[in-house]
This record gives C-alpha cells, structure tokens and sequence, in this order.
C-alpha cells in the first residue's frame, strides 16, 4: 500500500502467485492490500474541483484504451472520454463530485473507476485529493490551470472569482468543454536494458509520455505514435507480426501487434477477446488499417488525387508515412499536397469549444478544419522543444528551451514554442507568446513556419530531435538561427568530421564504420 506507480502491484491467479506477490509487495511497503480482480474493466478518471463554499466543478474526464490491469500511467488514455453513454458519464460524475463533498476537499481531487464494460456497476478504485500525474495531463489537455486554481482555492477564493488566466475572458467556474480528441501515450525504454520484461501491467515502466491532439481519435492516435518514437511513421502494421499471447498479455509494443493483426484479418469480436480494447477504438484502429491497404493499392506510376490525400491526412498520416505506403519520397508527397492546396488550418484549445470569447495562446494543427482560429501577423521567433522525455535526454533540455524563451522574452522578442511533452515547464501556457502542441518533425515544423513566417528557428535548446531535421528545413530556405545546419552535419556527421581533422592535421583514432558483429570483430 502507498507506493506510487503501483510498485509492487499485480494480479495473483493462484495461492503460489499470491505468496511471490506478497513477498515483492513487503519489500516496497510494510503494509499489503488485497483486493478483488477487476481485470478487463474499463479505467476511467475525473478531475473534480471544489471550494471552500462548496462550489463544484468536473474539469476533465478521461478514459483508458487500455483495460483495467495496466497502471494508468502505462495506459494510452483519451480525453474526453469517447465510449461512455450519456447515462455512465453523468453517473460517475455525480458520483466525483458527492466524494470530493463528503471528503470536504478543497482545492483539486483526481477519482478514477472501474466501469463493468457490460453493465452499469463500477468500483471507485482510488481517490487522490491532490494533483496527481493525471491532473497534469488534464490540465495541459483541456487548458484549464489546475495548479493555479487549486492554490487559490486552498487560499479561500471562491471559483467564479477566480479569472481564467488561459482563455482570459471567462473564470475557473466555467466547466471545460471540448471541441478536440486528446491522446497520451507513454514512451518505454525497455530496448535500453538487457533481462528486462517487456510485458506491462500494474506496475509502471514507463520514462515518458507524449500528448497528441486531433479533431479525430484516429488523427491524435497517430501522431502520438510518431511523438514516442521518431523512427515510426504511425500505425504502422509493419513494425510487429500478429501474436495472440502479446495481444492477450501486452508488451510496450502490444499497438503495433494489433495493427499487424488487424492486417492479417483478425475480427474486432477476436481482438476484443484477446485484448478487451473496447470496440469502439478498434474500429478506429481498423479504419486506419484500412486506408494504409487503400493507399498501397493506388497506381503508384499516377499522383495521389486531392481526394486519397485529404483524407489520408484527416486520419492522421504523415507525408512521410503517405510516402513509405506509396514509394516515394516525403519531400515529393510535401509538393504534390501543397499543389492541391492540402494545409493544416490552426485551432485553438481555449476550454470553452469556441462558445464564449477567449484569447488564448494554446494551439495544434488539424486537417479536420476549414478556417484558422488564429491571425499571422509575423515577428515571432520559433524554438523547438526536445519531445518525450527518455533516458539520456529529459528535463535538461526542458530547462534549456525554457531559459531561452525567458531571455526572448527580456529581449522583447514574441516567441512561439513547439513542443509535445505535457510533463514540461515550456508547454505551460504562460511560457511562451504562442504554444504549438505538435509533432518535432521537419513536416509540421515546416508548416508552422510557413504559416507565422517567424524571424527565424532556434533548434539548439531541443536535444538531438531538433537537430535532426536542420538541413531538412534548411534546405527549403527556413532560417535558422545560431549555428549553421552545415556545421551541425559536419560535425555530427562523421565521415565529414574525419576528412576535416585530416585537412587541419588533427590525428585521430582509427575508425570505420560496420554494419555485422564478424567485421566489427576483425576489424
């Protein structure tokens, strides 16, 4: 008991089980609960607020696609909550908000539930009155300032005297309603360990975790899965083969077999079975699947219509995914896309679903829109951010790009940020002039470019994830400010490094580069 990120948790099958659970649980925590299974359940969660005079508010509900069993931090969540009726939504909310009351928390209370995916009943499974690694992922999800609003409420303000400092027009009283699908998914480095179990379940594992957000499931989905992983191009079926004991028992990989067997023909009934994923996100998932055999089925010698393309994008693909299905290249995918006017409008997360004024900095790209929220008047300086936070490279970085949007800021330079990590202080609203919650890819950074025509992209303050796409955007003419992305490759390139210590006269170890362990040895 009392252990954070459920360690030392799990689910015993057997007296033998429940013996070598006990004896890992007693060597983290002098205290063991045990509980009944719920496994399979649905997880869902709410963030309730409440003041001193018993003013009441639900600010974010979130939903598990993954079952009960995998610790909430290990789970792939989407917020708003996308399969509760009517009915359980506003069951479980009556239900926060009568405990947050009988408690008499005042400030910032995180409830989460097991739901019967068959029938009504549901289990308050924990309840933390305080703010929690789900309230930060409620608050940068729905642009409600959860930690502000809870220290004025532990000081005795009332919610409606408490100005929204997001949206600046409205106050805290105004219950968060959303216009958008957020996904969050977490990023392991399991790869970096050798021994290690791959299988995830009430005990976390995870480093990081990236947000996503579309105005589809299937647009967020997809560019979560590029943020964990750069090397990934979405949901790609390619990357895992099917495995039912991996479907039925997960691994961090566990989304990759199940578009690998949603390929091979699997049923939503069977994948249901083995993965109990509620059905309605693996048809979504299936949709996906089934433009990828859409898009590999197209003449490859023809260009994409605007058609195959603008819904290829509304789904989530990138150019670069687009150009891997058909065999081409994603520079090639960029231009025929721009000629048939194919362009991500700007939207804005203001906590109100466009039904009250706001003025807010928050935004994300979609291709789900006809109009941008937002005016380009130009001016700004762009800084990217370093991503998921992963082993080698985390909050270092962070505080790297935070100082130079301060020193920005005291230069009076506007800045935008772009940045996709919800654990970071530079995606905090207050950070920057503007607040880009995408991808760090050359595509959408290319994109926001175009749009805000900025004086110019600091890339250094990010990590390597900025500097991977410096000559990418170099080449299309961005300006980039600080070093030259020629000296950048040059010296992380390593056959140019060698050639310029040769021509200056610097000796250097000997060195070749290898691609088998037989070669590496005789070398």
């Amino acid at each position: 008991a009392f252990s954070l990120g459920g360690l030392g948790s799990g689910f015993a099958n057997s007296v033998k089980e429940l013996r070598n659970l006990a004896q890992q649980a007693f060597a983290h925590s002098n205290q063991l609960i045990i509980d009944k299974s719920l496994k399979g359940w649905k997880e869902v969660e709410y963030e309730v607020v409440r003041d001193a005079y018993d003013n009441c508010i639900t600010v974010c509900n979130m939903e598990n696609v993954d079952p009960l069993g995998i610790h909430t931090g290990e789970s792939i969540v989407v917020a708003p909550s996308q399969t509760l009726s009517n009915k359980e939504y506003n069951m479980l909310r009556t239900t926060a908000i009568n405990v947050i009351r009988h408690f008499g928390i005042v400030g910032e209370c995180n409830i989460q539930y097991a739901l019967n995916p068959n029938t009504e009943e549901y289990y308050i499974i924990e309840v933390n009155a305080r703010l929690s690694r789900s309230s930060a992922l409620a608050s940068k999800a729905t642009g409600y300032p959860l930690a502000y609003v809870a220290a004025k409420l532990a000081l005795g303000v009332r919610l409606p005297d408490i100005h929204n400092s997001v949206t600046g027009k409205t106050t805290a009283c105004f219950e968060p309603s959303l216009d958008y699908c957020v996904v969050k998914i977490p990023r392991w480095d399991l790869g970096k360990f050798h021994r290690v179990c791959t299988k995830i379940g009430s005990s976390m594992k995870s480093v990081g975790e990236v947000m996503a957000i579309g105005r589809k499931f299937e647009e967020a989905f997809q560019k979560a899965l590029r943020m964990v992983d750069e090397n990934i191009n979405g949901f790609d079926p390619y990357v895992k083969t099917p495995n039912d004991e991996e479907l039925e028992k997960p691994t961090d990989k566990r989304m990759f077999v199940l578009a690998a067997s949603i390929k091979a023909g699997y049923t939503i009934d069977r994948l249901y079975e083995l993965t109990k994923i509620d059905k309605w996100f693996l048809h979504k998932m299936k949709n996906i699947i089934d433009y990828y055999l859409v898009l590999e089925n197209t003449d490859h010698t023809k260009q994409l219509s605007h058609d195959v393309l603008l819904r290829a994008k509304q789904i989530g693909f990138s150019d670069k995914q687009i150009a891997s299905v058909v065999k081409s290249s994603e520079l090639a995918v960029r231009i025929q896309r721009q000629e048939n006017n194919i362009r991500p409008m700007v939207k804005q997360i203001d906590t109100v679903a466009a039904e009250w004024p706001a003025t807010t900095n928050y935004l994300y790209l979609t291709y789900n829109g006809t109009v941008h929220d937002v005016e380009f008047p130009g001016g700004y300086t762009m800084v990217i951010g370093s991503g998921v936070y992963r082993i080698g490279s985390s909050v270092e970085f962070d505080w790297c790009a935070v100082s130079c949007l301060r020193e920005l800021r005291n230069l009076g330079r506007k800045t935008i940020m772009v940045n996709y990590n919800p654990e970071t202080v530079s995606t905090d609203y207050d950070m920057s002039d503007r607040l880009y919650f995408e991808e760090i890819s050359f595509e959408v950074v290319m994109d926001i470019y175009d749009h805000e025509s900025p004086e110019g992209i600091i890339l250094s303050m990010g990590g390597q994830l900025p500097n991977n796409i410096a000559m990418d955007l170099h080449r299309q003419q961005a300006r980039i400010l600080g070093t030259s992305p020629e000296s950048v490759d040059g010296a992380e390139n390593r056959f140019k490094f060698s050639r310029m210590l040769d021509g200056i006269g610097i000796s250097q170890p000997r060195w070749k580069e290898l691609t088998n362990l037989k070669s590496a040895i005789e070398f």
